[in-house]
């Protein structure tokens, strides 16, 4: 079993930036951001593993930078030049070794809040 605990998030103006952390418990060896905006789907943001082998969604590839610290198990989503299709409640998921966007990812923190106006 992993839990994970989420910080971060708030509000921003369009072109901002803003910072999520994760904090993991348990088995950490993939972890990953998702997204959800009310009346949508969840979609992927990042993920990465504990070989620093990375994947991102295009809507956010050059903008946003997925980190692990594998000594803290912490995951870090470093989220710059922010859009208001951006706001979303935002998870933190522990997945499987096959780690990337689209993997079933069994574990999820509570979320934070981003809006971007």
């Amino acid at each position: 079993h992993v839990q994970l605990v989420e910080s971060g998030g708030g509000s921003v103006q369009t072109g901002g930036s803003l910072r999520h952390t994760c904090t993991a418990s348990g088995d950490s060896y993939c972890l990953g951001w998702f997204r959800q905006a009310p009346g949508k789907e969840r979609e992927g943001v990042a993920t990465t593993n504990s070989n620093g082998r990375s994947s991102y969604a295009s809507s956010v590839k050059g903008r946003f930078t997925v980190s692990k610290d594998n000594a803290k198990n912490t995951l870090t989503l470093q989220m710059n030049s922010l859009e208001p299709e951006d706001s979303a409640m935002y998870f933190c998921a522990a997945g499987p070794v096959n780690c990337w966007i689209g993997a079933n990812f069994a574990y999820w923190g509570q979320g934070t809040q981003v809006t971007v106006s």
